[in-house]
């Protein structure tokens, strides 16, 4: 795996990537010699023909990255693949055309666009379907011994179940509280612990996971240290954990993590800088924004009675209160019978355009103030209600340290994961944006807001 932005990419997935990108420019360069009068070469390399195409290429990787076809690259159905490659041509015509309104000088040829668009969509149509069936073989997989008796070592396994793009698989099990022979989770359990250096030298795995339930005098330190000079890689569950699933693990998390952690993310430096970009994105947001936030306004206004905005007490940084804006998308007596409580799936308190405006999240448009002020963040915890904080804060443990940084109007946890409803969900959404406390940068941070504007484009995760 390949660690960009601070996230851990699939090596498959970059392969593909990399591969499309010239499989997409070699399909419009084709179709420049098949259609153009002029001379090519002169076209391309003179005139800026090759210029003209950077945007063709970019709107339609960007088109397949909103169909979700780098997250989900292998083919289910080929009819879909099939489907999703057309929609993005037709969306890169759509914008070429805008384009060529815009900016004349960077139009592509109507004859180069058709048959660029349409070579490409076979040549990726192929690729996809024979890059999904004999990736894996060719590149080969990583194998993961796993040692010990933690339950952290399945949801690893059911992870990669679930995930078979990620090239990873489990070799087997090394653990004494189960019998030679046992299936776990696909993967059979190969023996004890004091078979472990015999079982490494059978399998030959890439790396050994160690997840031991009890660390006192039975993690076999002796045979892990011998096969960790013999240069087998030796990691820890928890960091696996956090390396594939982008979250950190509660279950097995100690507070040693954080404190001997060299990368913490909030240092002063990230902090100050990211301060500074806040109020630049949030003043620009609100400028450009204004428009429709008029139009919103209006429609809340027009729909429902009772005020435009809503505003709401919410826990900031260092535990301090605030008041959130948003515009109102629930009946005025929402919580008059009921008291506060967390918004749930179809939920009937939400007025008909609310559901438009939080599906589309334009209900959140005001927090921008609530960033300019200083607030919130845009990347960040999603900032909850005094009375939640003093509850959850009780029940699970490490909630507090996600109030060490701004809370966000976007974050890792909320691209990540759905709206939380229960104590299960709030936990896993902890995971997350303690993930991203941890890792917090300005890298991050810009995947972050990239994926936001996906989620919003396609209405995914409001309630």
């Amino acid at each position: 795996m390949t660690r960009i932005f601070r996230v851990f990419v699939p090596a498959t997935a970059v392969v593909l990537l990399i591969s499309e990108i010239l499989l997409i420019a070699s399909a419009f360069i084709i179709a420049v010699y098949m259609t153009l009068d002029v001379d090519p070469w002169v076209n391309l390399v003179y005139d800026g023909g090759l210029v003209h195409l950077i945007p063709v290429l970019l709107t339609i990787l960007l088109g397949m990255y909103f169909n979700d076809l780098y997250s989900q690259f292998y083919v289910k159905s080929r009819i879909v693949l099939l489907q999703q490659l057309c929609l993005v041509m037709g969306g890169a015509f759509l914008v070429q055309g805008v384009l060529s309104y815009i900016v004349p000088d960077l139009r592509v040829s109507a004859h180069v666009m058709a048959w660029g668009s349409v070579l490409a969509v076979v040549v990726i149509y192929f690729w996809r379907v024979l890059f999904s069936t004999l990736a894996i073989k060719v590149m080969g997989r990583d194998s993961l011994l796993m040692v010990g008796g933690s339950p952290l070592l399945e949801d690893i396994a059911a992870h990669l179940e679930e995930h078979p793009e990620l090239g990873w698989e489990v070799a087997g099990y090394v653990d004494d509280s189960h019998q030679p022979g046992d299936i776990l989770r696909r993967a059979k359990v190969l023996g004890g612990l004091p078979d472990l250096k015999e079982i490494v030298q059978a399998t030959n795995p890439t790396r050994i996971v160690v997840g031991m339930t009890e660390r006192r005098n039975r993690m076999p330190v002796a045979d892990l240290l011998e096969l960790r000079f013999s240069g087998c890689i030796i990691e820890e569950v928890a960091t696996v954990f956090e390396r594939l699933c982008g979250r950190v693990c509660l279950k097995e998390l100690r507070p040693a993590q954080f404190i001997y952690s060299g990368e913490l993310g909030p240092r002063p430096q990230n902090v100050v800088v990211q301060t500074v970009l806040n109020r630049i994105i949030a003043a620009a947001g609100l400028i450009v924004a204004s428009p429709l936030m008029a139009l919103t306004a209006l429609a809340v206004k027009l729909s429902s009675p009772g005020p435009i905005l809503y505003r709401q007490v919410r826990v900031g940084m260092d535990d301090v209160p605030f008041t959130v804006y948003k515009f109102r998308s629930m009946r005025l007596d929402a919580e008059a019978v009921t008291g506060a409580v967390v918004a749930s799936k179809g939920d009937p308190r939400v007025t008909k355009v609310g559901k438009i405006i939080r599906s589309l999240r334009f209900d959140e448009l005001p927090q921008l103030y609530n960033t300019l002020k200083g607030d919130m963040s845009i990347v960040g915890p999603r900032p909850e209600r005094p009375e939640f904080v003093r509850d959850l804060s009780q029940k699970i443990p490490y909630y507090r340290q996600r109030h060490c940084v701004r809370p966000g109007i976007t974050g890792w946890a909320q691209i990540n994961f759905k709206y939380g409803e229960t104590l299960e969900d709030t936990m896993r959404k902890l995971e997350y944006d303690l993930y991203y406390i941890k890792n917090m940068s300005l890298s991050l941070d810009t995947y972050i807001i990239f994926h936001t504007v996906k989620t919003m484009l396609l209405s995914r995760g409001a309630q």
